[in-house]
């Protein structure tokens, strides 16, 4: 836990280096202090000029004029970035799901203007050093692929990434789902309420009340319909247009290396699909947190964003369900996210972490069959913690092994 706390450090001591995505939530949670919307406004728009300072828009004053007014019609069409704000795509409203706005909101209460992106630099630090902790009263060693991992100290401390909190969320849900499946329903359907992305999990918690989890996700977006109707979907449509995600021309960087776009989107559909039932399928035999990592990681690389900070909740569903092999699904990431503009390149990169993973699983199905063995429950899916790593167990272990 020292060096859990050891490596959040660094990241504060400078602004976010990998994405600006910390100046859209520092936007939105002020936007939404002062009584507005941020699924009913965008950034530059004239009517909040009022909230605007120089570290998020060095060239555009309170007093200045953007020309910006309302919602864009097809704000899919709109530059990504403006040079007068550090906001990334300012011209459309928030793409984030209700949870992760009251999460900008709060940390907003509590940080002052001229702190810029720190409050939450600092608030993602607290809750990475957090998950670090509930993982290592789980299991210390595994814990440390997560709380010593280098991209957990870059996209937390650093960047800020709000998927620190659905990393959180999840793992607090796969935890707590043998003796309080509800509270398990619960933060999982919160976690989706944080990045759309956690809810690919849904197969995985069949079992587990998943129309409390389903609830849960509806009702955080009541409040937000209720005062701006259908804006309440924000910048997410033009969002997946904009990223590939709907004609499959961008995504897909392992399909692409075979398959035309309009064959590699019904390709991944149909993967996707049969791995969801799979998942639905094993959901009984495995351990939750083996089918929810080996399900988070097959989406992403089904999928293959080229922002690594999604990769996230899956290092730490890695450490809980104990397969080391899928932290090469987030560090490919990050390669890809360095060979932009080289799709063949990052393909090769996403292919090899693949590789790594198949690779990983075929060897240890072969252990296990040449011993004659089972692989033992995970001790987050028994409700109990994993202490037989320590000297005071071992005489305990060897007594029930012998008997």
């Amino acid at each position: 836990m020292i060096v859990a706390v050891l490596c959040q450090v660094p990241g504060l001591t400078q602004a976010p280096i990998t994405s600006t995505d910390a100046y859209r939530y520092v936007w939105d949670g002020r936007v939404q202090l002062s009584g507005h919307s941020p699924y009913a406004h965008v950034p530059l728009d004239d009517s909040l000029a009022k909230l605007r300072d120089n570290i998020l828009f060095p060239g555009l004053s309170p007093t200045q004029k953007s020309g910006v007014t309302g919602v864009p019609k097809n704000p899919a069409q709109l530059p990504v970035d403006d040079p007068r704000t550090r906001i990334n795509r300012p011209g459309v409203p928030t793409i984030y799901p209700p949870v992760a706005e009251a999460y900008f909101t709060v940390v907003a209460l509590v940080t002052p203007w001229s702190a810029g992106t720190r409050g939450l630099q600092i608030a993602a630090a607290l809750i990475a050093i957090a998950l670090a902790w509930l993982l290592a009263v789980q299991n210390p060693r595994w814990a440390a692929l997560w709380g010593w991992s280098p991209i957990v100290a870059i996209e937390a401390a650093n960047a800020a990434h709000v998927d620190v909190l659905a990393a959180l969320l999840i793992s607090a849900a796969v935890i707590t789902t043998a003796h309080r499946p509800k509270l398990a329903a619960i933060l999982f359907g919160a976690a989706g309420s944080v990045k759309l992305l956690p809810l690919l999990l849904l197969p995985a918690f069949r079992h587990r009340r998943p129309i409390v989890a389903l609830s849960t996700f509806i009702a955080t977006y009541l409040p937000h319909i209720l005062a701006v109707g259908i804006l309440v979907l924000g910048f997410l449509p033009g969002y997946l247009d904009q990223e590939g995600f709907q004609d499959g021309s961008s995504r897909s960087a392992i399909l692409a290396l075979l398959l035309p776009p309009e064959a590699r989107q019904l390709t991944a559909a149909v993967l996707a699909i049969a791995l969801a039932a799979l998942a639905f399928h094993r959901t009984r035999r495995d351990p939750i947190a083996l089918t929810c990592c080996w399900l988070y990681g097959a989406a992403l690389l089904i999928a293959t964003p080229t922002y690594p900070w999604y990769g996230l909740p899956l290092i730490a569903l890695a450490a809980l369900a104990h397969r080391p092999e899928w932290l090469a699904v987030p560090l490919a990431a990050y390669l890809a996210y360095a060979s932009f503009g080289h799709p063949t390149r990052q393909g090769l990169i996403h292919l090899a972490a693949l590789a790594i993973v198949v690779i990983a699983i075929t060897l240890r199905r072969r252990i296990v069959a040449k011993s004659g063995l089972t692989t033992p429950p995970s001790a987050t899916n028994t409700g109990e913690r994993d202490t037989t790593h320590r000297h005071r167990d071992l005489g305990r272990v060897r007594r029930a092994a012998s008997g």
